[in-house]
């Protein structure tokens, strides 16, 4: 194939975690293989001769993977091709061949025509933030080293299925599970993964399908796992488990078909976990309930709460050596007995590791949790040129206010009954918000508040 070197990169695809646009229109072809001119050339700068490529099940992934190896293999980066496989396979191959430089092409849980590049130069993880800035400025420098890099297979399923045999320990109690894949990556590998385990098992949207023609693949959205929902209690199931496009988040439906966010899932392992492990420190991200923190306390814990994005919450938990943390977007990152990265398939199995271990149901298991009244995280449509603005304005009316917040990531304005988050996405022109407190009048109170100032300020 003869790529041509993209001359206008569009600089809103190069986002706060990850490279994320439209295919073809903001991402194509030329862009991958420019992408991989500035990559391969980056990493040699740092001394690196090898990197590691994966793929999701996305239409367009393959011709992005194939383009995005030309650019490297260009530069004299020799390359690791695992082909199609999850971020969290391609995350554990990096592990097991001691190659921590590389690129994962997904656009996770985004909409079918979107694709994109999640990244990292070196053992420190993927890109985040100013590098990923500093990365397109890089690249728009255009100068790109030439050589001859050589490619290899390499299949990461047999190395990722012995790692899981390793790091559970399931009990007696034989469970009846339903899984939703989506039609995403992981629906090549979740049957053999789970049929290691003794369970009765059904599968629904299991067929691997790039265009996810049964739902979005977004499993902490309700409404995407409402067939989950509905084959669950069809069945007397104990739980149902949903992947994403791209298998590193998780989502779950309870015995009685209740929609359980990351947050409450979060409060169940730090329960589990908590007598277990030698340091009691556990993240969160601000769009988490205070229901977290309230349930650390009252174990004797510690709480971490920090800004939201995958990129940022890992490389914090490694970082502060946390033996688990999470986010409410189904991102959790266990280290107790697994090597800290993000993998749906995963976490859904410690769940069940908990339940196979008691006579308990998931709805038992949340019992005892602080009651809070939260909205959705709700989107705002702002252009990327504008949203981040009206998020310092959000800032400044909380300021002359004399409203108390966290600024980590946008704002968290703190209530003695509740809070208000206002935060720019990082993944898409959006501002999203996120309401919670001790009663359902005080939640609307101050959803209006803030959901006015958003609509004032963002025209």
């Amino acid at each position: 194939m003869n790529y041509q070197l993209k001359q206008e990169i569009n600089r809103n695809i190069f986002r706060g975690y990850d490279v994320r646009g439209i295919y073809p229109t903001e991402l194509d072809e030329d862009t991958a293989y420019t992408f991989g001119l500035g990559f391969g050339t980056h990493i040699s700068n740092l001394g690196k001769d090898t990197c590691i490529v994966g793929h999701d099940n996305r239409l367009s992934s393959p011709a992005l993977y194939d383009a995005l190896i030309e650019g490297i293999t260009s530069t004299g980066i020799n390359v690791i091709k695992l082909g199609l496989c999850t971020t969290p396979m391609y995350y554990y191959a990096c592990i097991k061949l001691q190659v921590y430089s590389g690129v994962m092409v997904t656009a996770s849980h985004n909409p079918k025509d979107d694709n994109g590049f999640k990244f990292a130069f070196t053992e420190e993880g993927n890109c985040k933030g100013q590098e990923i800035q500093d990365f397109l400025e890089f690249i728009l420098a255009g100068n790109f080293k030439e050589g001859k890099g050589s490619t290899k297979d390499y299949n990461i399923e047999p190395d990722y299925i012995e790692l899981y045999k390793n790091a559970l320990k399931f009990g007696d109690r034989r469970l009846k599970v339903v899984l939703d894949p989506a039609n995403g990556t992981t629906s090549p590998f979740c049957r053999e993964l789970y049929e290691l385990y003794p369970m009765d098992l059904t599968i629904i949207n299991e067929e691997s399908d790039g265009r996810f023609p049964n739902h979005h693949p977004d499993p902490c959205v309700e409404e995407n796992l409402q067939t989950l929902k509905e084959k669950v209690l069809e069945l007397g199931a104990d739980v149902g488990i949903s992947f994403d496009g791209d298998g590193d988040r998780v989502g779950f439906i309870t015995n009685s078909g209740l929609f359980v966010p990351t947050d409450k899932f979060m409060i169940i392992i730090i329960r589990d976990i908590i007598d277990k492990v030698d340091k009691k420190e556990f993240l969160y991200d601000v769009k988490c309930s205070k229901a977290v923190q309230d349930e650390i306390d009252k174990l004797g814990g510690k709480g971490l709460c920090y800004r939201t994005g995958n990129s940022y919450t890992k490389a914090k938990v490694r970082d502060e050596d946390l033996p688990f943390g999470g986010e409410l977007s189904g991102h959790v990152y266990f280290r107790d007995r697994w090597p800290g990265f993000d993998s749906g398939m995963y976490a859904g199995l410690r769940l069940l590791e908990i339940l196979s271990n008691t006579n308990k149901s998931m709805d038992d298991l949340l019992e005892g949790i602080t009651k809070y009244y939260a909205t959705e995280e709700l989107k705002f449509t702002s252009p990327d040129d504008i949203k981040f603005k009206v998020v310092e304005k959000v800032k400044e009316y909380a300021r002359e206010k004399g409203y108390s917040f966290n600024d980590i990531d946008g704002a968290r304005i703190e209530f003695d009954d509740g809070w208000a988050l206002v935060r720019a996405s990082n993944t898409g022109p959006n501002i999203t918000a996120r309401f919670e407190a001790t009663s359902e009048e005080r939640k609307q109170e101050l959803q209006k508040e803030f959901t006015d100032l958003i609509e004032r300020l963002n025209k």
